[in-house]
């Protein structure tokens, strides 16, 4: 059985983490699967919904590989890198994170754009606690999720968020029942399909541009679109539709 099921649609995916013996914890068997994924996705466009196999999302870093890992490891990023890349995947990704996000799960989720949580969704990085730092995203990019005093409890003093406390500071989307939780992953995915394909890509990556990049960066993405035939198609829609309304 591989580590990561993937089910392929027209304009999206599912990722499935696949080890639900260890809780999904995420090992570098892993991490080489979510690297094909992404080349694939990066070569074929497409939203992606990410979410693990039985009671958990991905309860950390696989840590009988983290205490065998030595400082040489640690400067290969080994997990940052492939968070980084699924940050930076062309269309949106979301996270449906049931039970525990922890660790390296944790940072998995903040990697996404979106995330849906259920009831019995925990969600924080206890990586101190064990003698290391949350070295994989969480470090700076926790803080921009939900705000640097909260953050720091989290990361400095081992606070585990529960489904409430994340959707009351927005880290996670949205909480549905476990039952429901892929079927509301797809409904917000028809929703960022329903947009145009090219703006949608185009709008993420200038959401995330740094701020020395703007305002050209919006320039030129919107010159970009501008000349597309699905602006000019959707644009003409929108006008038929309001002059409709207006007889």
């Amino acid at each position: 059985m591989t580590n990561l099921i993937i089910e392929d649609g027209a304009d999206r995916v599912v990722w499935r983490l696949n080890r639900p013996e260890a809780r999904n914890a995420i090992d570098r068997e892993m991490v080489d699967a979510l690297h094909e994924a992404c080349a694939a996705v990066e070569e074929e466009p497409r939203v992606v919904l990410l979410t693990g196999e039985g009671p958990a999302f991905a309860a950390g870093a696989d840590i009988a590989q983290l205490r065998a890992r030595n400082r040489d490891d640690a400067l290969r990023g080994i997990n940052s890198k492939i968070f980084d890349r699924i940050h930076r995947l062309p269309m949106p990704t979301i996270a449906l994170v049931d039970g525990y996000a922890l660790g390296g799960g944790a940072e998995l989720a903040y990697a996404c754009d979106f995330r849906i949580g259920t009831p019995r969704t925990r969600i924080g990085n206890p990586e101190t606690g064990l003698g290391i730092l949350a070295a994989a995203g969480a470090a700076w990019r926790l803080a921009e999720l939900v705000g640097e005093p909260l953050a720091k409890e989290i990361l400095l003093a081992g606070r585990v968020l529960t489904a409430d406390e994340a959707h009351a500071v927005r880290l996670l989307n949205e909480v549905v029942e476990p039952g429901d939780l892929l079927a509301a992953g797809h409904r917000l995915a028809d929703r960022v399909t329903a947009q145009a394909p090219l703006a949608t890509r185009l709008m993420k990556a200038v959401f995330h541009a740094p701020r020395d990049a703007h305002p050209l960066v919006d320039d030129v993405a919107q010159a970009i679109l501008f000349e597309t035939e699905d602006k000019h198609a959707r644009m003409t829609a929108f006008l038929e539709r309001r002059q409709g309304r207006n007889r």
